[in-house]
């Protein structure tokens, strides 16, 4: 099944609250506007899918005040990678047992600190991490971050986290010999993994890994599936419940038993929330020979669109003036830095007509925008985040 939100026609008809607040509104700058009720639709979504497992906001996908508050109230957990982003979600009102330390790179006072505040769950797929863990958070729960070979996801996230099989196993020993408790595993199955089925190799993976623990006598109760859950971002995903209990039930078939699961969805949770509008800046071509134009926006790589690195998201643009013909284009942004490229490798398909200072829709941007966008560079202001 084909999952898409509701999409303006090319007049931005007004189909949505969303779409009602932007028609209306000039803005003077890059701005990312998110319905929260958008954000509730989509917990509700996963949830009635993944059932049993806890859903951990992964913070990091936007963290606006308005959007952690609606999902305190919805009963969410929390996915946190910084003090910060605690601080963030205990302002709010979640319970610290609610929040998990998840990132595996932790500085030792901000660990202390979490300790102070109840946090009792992190994560760790090193060594000193452990030793980090244990002097100043003694006794606290702790899963091992596996790395994924094998990811069918279109943004693979393997080399950077995680630690194999032969360190896995030694990693529940030496927190059990430092006083901590070793619960479990985690991995991430890759940002942006569209279909369910695509969780099959990963999952063969981590379920051989997790009894080879259980044969060795590890007493495992948590089994952290990360994200992956997809947005769309113009190629065919499932709906969110089918989505979620397709994924369930390759979970359920393969780890029988686990007493918890957790879910950490953030672009899955808010990217279809949101939409940015910005401005076309330029329209040019280099040379009369040049095959392709050019369009240039007042928002590029460094304000807010650094996931079009290697062009792996490929965000859906709309004009007032698409029912005319189309042609491709060369996207950029608006700094001075040569690497303020959107894409370049596959054009985009946008209006022949279009020129400067037209207004350009980029739809399901909710995810990874706000957070990504830089104070500044060049002058150019950082991306403005309106939550209705």
């Amino acid at each position: 099944m084909m999952h898409a939100p509701g999409a303006f026609a090319p007049s931005f008809a007004v189909k949505s609250r969303l779409d009602a607040y932007v028609a209306d509104r000039d803005f003077d700058k890059p701005t990312l506007v998110i319905d929260v009720d958008r954000v509730e639709t989509q917990f509700n979504a996963l949830k009635a899918g993944l059932g049993r497992a806890d859903i951990h906001y992964a913070v990091k996908a936007n963290p606006a005040r308005e959007i952690i508050a609606r999902l305190v109230d919805l009963g969410s957990h929390f996915d946190a990678a910084s003090r910060e982003e605690i601080r963030l979600c205990l302002s709010e009102g979640a319970a610290p047992s609610e929040v998990s330390f998840g990132n595996t790179i932790k500085r030792a006072s901000d660990i202390a600190w979490a300790h102070d505040q109840g946090i009792t769950l992190f994560a760790a797929d090193a060594e000193e991490e452990l030793e980090k863990i244990a002097a100043h958070a003694p006794g606290a729960r702790v899963y091992i971050r596996l790395i994924v070979e094998v990811s069918e996801a279109d943004w693979p996230l393997s080399r950077k986290f995680g630690c194999d099989r032969d360190t896995a196993m030694r990693l529940l020993d030496v927190a059990k010999a430092l006083g901590l408790n070793p619960v479990g595993f985690s991995f991430h199955v890759g940002s942006q993994t569209r279909r369910a089925e695509m969780w099959a190799p990963t999952l063969d993976q981590m379920s051989a890994i997790w009894k080879a623990a259980k044969d060795a006598g590890h007493d495992l109760t948590l089994l952290n599936i990360g994200g992956g859950f997809p947005a769309f971002y113009g190629e065919e995903i499932q709906a969110p419940t089918d989505y979620a209990a397709a994924v369930m039930d390759l979970i359920e078939a393969r780890f029988a038993g686990v007493a918890q699961i957790m879910a950490e969805p953030g672009r899955g949770m808010v990217a279809e929330a949101g939409v940015i509008v910005a401005e076309v800046m330029l329209v040019s071509r280099k040379s009369d020979r040049d095959m392709h134009r050019w369009v240039y926006l007042d928002i590029g790589r460094f304000s807010g669109l650094a996931e079009t690195e290697g062009e792996a998201i490929r965000y859906q643009f709309e004009t007032l003036r698409d029912a005319d013909p189309m042609g491709p284009c060369i996207m950029a942004g608006p700094s001075c830095d040569s690497a303020d490229v959107l894409y370049e490798k596959r054009p985009m398909q946008l209006p022949l007509t279009l020129k400067s200072g037209d207004r350009v829709l980029i739809r399901n941007t909710g995810a990874y925008t706000s957070t990504y966008s830089s104070v500044c560079f060049n002058g150019f202001p950082p991306l403005d985040v309106v939550v209705i």
